[in-house]
């Protein structure tokens, strides 16, 4: 199969002939063949709670939705997700994985599943770092637990967000990373040397940086100076007009630098449906008509219903980043911290054949189509939840 485009990374108009992996890549000398297309890895979203109806945290959502979920997620062109279980019942959280470990070994769409992100439930059980995760079933690290998780998905919990205030998360910490698995700061009021301890001990993330935070911070030592301060530590962000203000965005990225700096949506089941209630997990979210994803009843943020070419587009305009620079946040950035395999040379021969063709137009991100390990997924059509 082929296809061609702009190389996001070098502009000169490339053929792409590959498989499930990439086999060549030439120039096209014709100038005339331009029509404004660009071509990319496929974009890679760490973090993710559900979409298109479909939500990750229950058990109960079908293997169809979430192949129905994922044909939504192509055509965002993300084509390597980690799908997100959030701080729960422990059985229910078990069941979710099993779920999800079925769909990855069953699906077609599987295929995208690079593996699986908890986000919990060792976290901070206070009110402001906690988020809309539900304070019942926040609990302090355990290695029992954790290999529970991974003998339910054979092996494959890539990423873990916890709190490092957690008198044995330094143990815990240096248990999953000697296991290979990526260990990242967040729902956290820790203190600088609790942050730092995490670091040593191997943490290298922070999640959704400038959410899920304390309301009232030290002007002189505070958890979140910390994560931008050290240097050791990637952050992701979550770039829709409702996360993170512009001036924090700017600030953070010039703190991290593009090269740490990771684009994720944390979107939940809502994401690309009509404003209405939904789930996530236990918790009950509603879609609200200016795009804000809320705990039922009230005004506290729960995920969003951000789109990673959205995601895109907005860190170009909110945070001064070149195209180039936002699709590195996409792509080779988030390989190399989550550690996708196949993914990290960017447009290679031997990588994946995940690949995305797009224009920009104006201001927006385009999805034409997208491969994944050389398989055509149309851009975006009419899915309805």
């Amino acid at each position: 199969m082929k296809c061609a485009g702009r190389s996001i990374f070098s502009g000169e108009r490339i053929e792409i002939e590959f498989s499930r992996t990439i086999d060549y890549i030439d120039p096209v000398l014709d100038p005339s063949a331009d029509d404004g297309t660009w071509i990319a890895p496929g974009f890679i979203d760490l973090q993710m709670n559900g979409f298109a109806g479909a939500d990750y945290n229950s058990p109960d959502t079908s293997l169809e939705a979430i192949a129905s979920s994922l044909r939504a997620v192509f055509s965002t062109g993300v084509t390597r997700v980690l799908p997100t279980v959030i701080t729960g019942d422990p059985d229910r959280m078990l069941a979710a994985l099993r779920n999800l470990a079925r769909a990855h070994d069953t699906l077609e769409e599987g295929a995208a599943i690079e593996g699986f992100h908890l986000e919990g439930p060792c976290i901070s059980p206070e009110d402001g770092p906690r988020g809309a995760h539900p304070a019942r079933w926040v609990r302090p690290p355990n290695l029992d637990e954790f290999r529970g998780w991974q003998e339910a998905t054979q092996g494959r919990v890539r990423l873990v967000t916890l709190a490092p205030e957690w008198p044995d998360a330094p143990r815990f910490i240096e248990a999953l990373t000697g296991q290979g698995v990526v260990v990242s700061i967040g729902h956290t009021e820790a203190t600088p040397g609790q942050i730092h301890d995490a670091v040593r001990a191997g943490a290298t993330l922070s999640t959704h940086l400038g959410n899920a935070a304390p309301a009232f911070l030290s002007w002189r030592h505070n958890s979140l100076c910390e994560q931008l301060a050290e240097d050791r530590l990637a952050a992701s962000f979550i770039v829709d007009h409702l996360h993170l203000s512009e001036a924090f965005l700017r600030v953070a990225l010039r703190a991290k630098g593009v090269e740490r700096s990771l684009l994720i949506t944390d979107a939940v089941a809502p994401a690309m449906c009509t404003p209405g209630p939904y789930r996530l997990g236990e918790v009950a979210v509603e879609l609200l008509a200016d795009d804000r994803v809320v705990v039922r009843g009230g005004t506290r943020l729960a995920g969003s219903c951000l789109r990673m070419n959205q995601a895109i587009a907005n860190v170009i305009r909110r945070g001064g980043v070149t195209l180039r620079e936002a699709v590195t946040m996409a792509t080779l950035n988030p390989a190399r911290v989550g550690r996708v395999r196949g993914r990290l040379r960017g447009l290679q021969p031997g990588e994946r054949a995940d690949l995305v063709r797009f224009r920009v137009e104006n201001g927006g991100i385009r999805i034409l189509e997208t491969f994944v390990e050389g398989r055509r997924y149309p851009g975006p059509g009419s899915f309805t939840c």
